[in-house]
């Protein structure tokens, strides 16, 4: 008998820690296993590790990982933090080309977006319970990307 599985999501708010980043890459290995998405978790995980160590490193307030199922078989992984600033990439402007191999930055939005169906933001102007700032994400699986 074949079910419709609910739509589900989940929000880790995380401490502005350098320990927070590897603590929401555990939850997210650990909730796509749960859910029987296991085969996403190596592109998740590096979806996630990019954009929170950008949250970490390139913001000052707290962050937060979000995961939702988007299709049968998909994930979106997103990043929320205080900065409504949107790097390049995000806006829908083209990247240019990719740094050298031996350069230690720059190449991360490059890996997100070759290996994901489709990236996206949200910037939220309006305080409140958003608290402002942004929400990055990408969608893995489910589609022709993988």
């Amino acid at each position: 008998m074949t079910t419709v599985s609910p739509s589900w999501n989940y929000t880790l708010h995380l401490p502005r820690d350098p320990r927070a980043p590897g603590i929401a890459r555990g939850a997210l290995r650990l909730i796509l296993t749960a859910h029987e998405l296991g085969e996403l978790t190596p592109t998740a995980e590096l979806v996630a590790a990019e954009l929170l160590a950008n949250s970490h490193l390139h913001t000052e307030g707290s962050y937060a990982l979000r995961l939702m199922s988007t299709r049968p078989g998909g994930v979106r992984v997103a990043v929320w933090d205080t900065d409504p600033h949107v790097p390049p990439g995000f806006k829908g402007d083209p990247l240019g080309a990719a740094p050298p191999a031996d350069s230690e930055q720059g190449r991360g939005l490059h890996l997100v977006r070759a290996c994901t169906n489709d990236v996206g933001v949200s910037v939220l102007r309006h305080l409140g319970a958003s608290k402002g700032g942004k929400l990055l994400w990408a969608d893995c699986g489910g589609g022709t990307a993988e």
